[in-house]
């Protein structure tokens, strides 16, 4: 049974779900002990057919990464080693003598550090990341971290100013001749800073000085995963002090709109998303925990419909009374983001590097290597994100 069978299926069952609730209704609008049973049931195969869904969806792209072929074809006219006549070489981070260096300095275990890796030097002593290294890395970061795919990026060299209109000017009747009446517009700034982060792993000397070990892809994907949690995990939860304002600090990320005393309900997400001024609710979405889509999926409106509404088309997202729904195992389980964060900016300073711990693991037959980065991300306009604070059990 195919991916897009299965999904219809999910939506037969869904649907069949809701229709049986309609008609098992009493005068009071409830269901009898039986009917709850009957619909548990029901609800737990619309759930298991989402279970499948996703197995199936891991198991395409596993086989679509597989599938990939172990060296680029030569697509174009071989010209010797001889750049076209309007194609300018690569130079400094960018050449192909760079990325080889860096390679061959990682399998010596940097005893082979060739002259060209000079022009890489940062000032803690590691190399930068060769730049199509650093694409690839910055790829995945964007694709593990949600705030980098819905955030705004700055990639700057230095402390980052923004200004922010504090206040606007108002306009006024006058009469005739009258004299103008003059109001002062005034300006605030947000700096973004660079907070550092790191990330280290090791590396047995084996898999170092074996060739048939992907020693670079291996490295490239076990960092950019390591930076990319953290990076989401401060950019919803951080402090301020010594890493980036999170989303969901108390002070300094979104208005918070209400605190809940009684459980969440349907009612509730609809004054959050009024709560938004409309201007913002164009391209607003929800972040929240996964835990908490359990709860409202749950949830009904007034006319007993479940206002959760999921996915049946590959690359959809789920929404919630219209709006998409993004879920982070780093949100609080305790809040409901809903906004534009594209008003969340992030300061990445760009490049990153890697540097060799000598002498750390050496008793243990094991190379460590560091993996840097400057970033720094702050909510510019608290107004554009509303904050739903649920109960605490």
């Amino acid at each position: 049974m195919t991916i897009n069978e299965l999904r219809e299926k999910r939506n037969q069952a869904w649907n069949a779900a809701k229709a049986f609730v309609e008609t098992k209704r009493d005068k009071d609008g409830l269901l009898s002990e039986e009917d709850v049973k009957t619909y548990a049931q029901m609800e737990k195969k619309v759930q298991d057919y989402g279970a499948e869904i996703e197995r199936m969806e891991a198991m395409s792209a596993m086989e679509a990464q597989l599938n990939k072929p172990t060296s680029s074809p030569i697509t174009e006219k071989p010209m010797n080693g001889k750049p076209a006549a309007d194609e300018k070489p690569k130079t400094g981070r960018a050449s192909d003598a760079y990325r080889t260096g860096m390679l061959t300095a990682l399998r010596s275990n940097f005893h082979q550090v060739s002259d060209v890796l000079r022009e890489g030097v940062d000032a803690d002593g590691g190399y930068l990341v060769p730049e199509e290294y650093d694409s690839r890395l910055i790829q995945t970061l964007s694709e593990e971290n949600i705030m980098r795919k819905l955030g705004h990026t700055i990639t700057t060299s230095g402390e980052h100013k923004i200004n922010i209109a504090a206040t606007a000017p108002a306009a006024a009747w006058i009469e005739e001749g009258g004299a103008l009446s003059f109001g002062d517009a005034t300006f605030a700034q947000i700096l973004l800073d660079a907070h550092k982060l790191h990330v280290a792993i090791k590396v047995t000397e084996e898999l170092l000085y074996d060739n048939a070990f992907k020693l670079e892809d291996y490295i490239l994907t076990e960092f950019g995963k390591a930076l990319a949690n953290a990076e989401e995990d401060a950019f919803l939860n951080g402090t301020g002090v010594g890493q980036p304002l999170g989303l969901f600090a108390e002070t300094g990320g979104g208005h918070m709109a209400e605190t809940l005393t009684a459980a969440l309900k349907s009612d509730d997400l609809i004054t959050l998303i009024h709560a938004l001024k409309r201007p913002y609710r164009k391209s607003a979405s929800f972040i929240m925990n996964d835990k908490t889509i359990a709860q409202i999926r749950k949830l009904k409106d007034n006319n007993g419909a479940y206002i959760w509404q999921p996915s049946y088309q590959a690359g959809e997202p789920d929404r919630i009374l219209g709006y998409t729904v993004h879920t982070s195992a780093y949100a609080p389980e305790n809040a409901i983001a809903f906004g534009d964060y594209s008003y969340y900016n992030i300061g990445d300073r760009g490049t990153r590097s890697f540097k060799q711990l000598n002498e750390l693991f050496a008793g243990n037959g094991m190379i460590g290597f560091v993996a840097k980065e400057r970033v720094d991300g702050k909510l510019i306009l608290p107004e554009a994100v509303q904050i739903l604070k649920l109960k605490t059990e």
